[in-house]
């Protein structure tokens, strides 16, 4: 265990919990959650992983921007429900990435879990997108990534990063909880006159 995992575990957990709250502060806390983990991954040899914080540090300011200006007249994005063609679109990217990653990190000899290592960044990067565009099925998307992530993290003796992601499990369902009941009422049907 070193400083750079103690201090990524801090981070990350007041990012995750900063989301949970719809607090805009997550990014930017995000962002310094994501220069540690891109140190702690790259000693680790989770290439894919550590790429993957530049991208969540650039996904980051994109939803800062969404968060204060993406919604209705540009003002601050409101909890909606996941579009129903995001669930299978993700679920063609995160297909798509993760063979095109494990071919990529299969030819180094010193990548450490080459298909988990992709799954797992596929599946992060479309639940980060979702995170910023604040659709409640984010939460779900995280929910299954950090669950495979505590098992690769373990794998590789990051025990404290293992232990901040099995946190992050309880704090996405309680991110669930409030966000469900943060949702902007869907609108009626209007009723045509015949």
């Amino acid at each position: 265990m070193s400083w750079v995992e103690v201090l990524g575990f801090v981070s990350g957990a007041v990012c995750v919990w900063l989301a949970t709250r719809q607090n805009v502060w997550n990014f930017p806390v995000g962002i310094a959650n994501n220069l540690l983990f891109l140190w702690l991954f790259t000693d680790a040899g989770l290439y894919a992983n550590a790429g993957l914080q530049v991208v969540f540090a650039g996904l980051a300011v994109l939803g800062w921007v969404w968060w204060v200006r993406g919604g209705p007249d540009r003002r601050a994005l409101a909890v909606t429900r996941t579009p129903w063609w995001v669930w299978p679109a993700g679920a063609a990217v995160v297909a798509a990435c993760t063979v095109g990653l494990t071919l990529l990190l299969s030819s180094t000899e010193s990548s450490a879990a080459p298909f988990w290592d992709a799954l797992t960044t596929s599946s992060s990067l479309v639940a980060q997108v979702m995170l910023g565009r604040k659709w409640l099925g984010s939460w779900a998307v995280w929910i299954g990534t950090d669950v495979v992530l505590v098992g690769l993290y373990a794998s590789q003796g990051l025990v404290l990063t293992a232990v901040l992601y099995a946190g992050f499990i309880g704090l996405c369902v309680l991110g669930w909880r409030d966000w469900r009941r943060a949702l902007v009422p869907e609108p009626s049907p209007v009723a045509v006159p015949v």
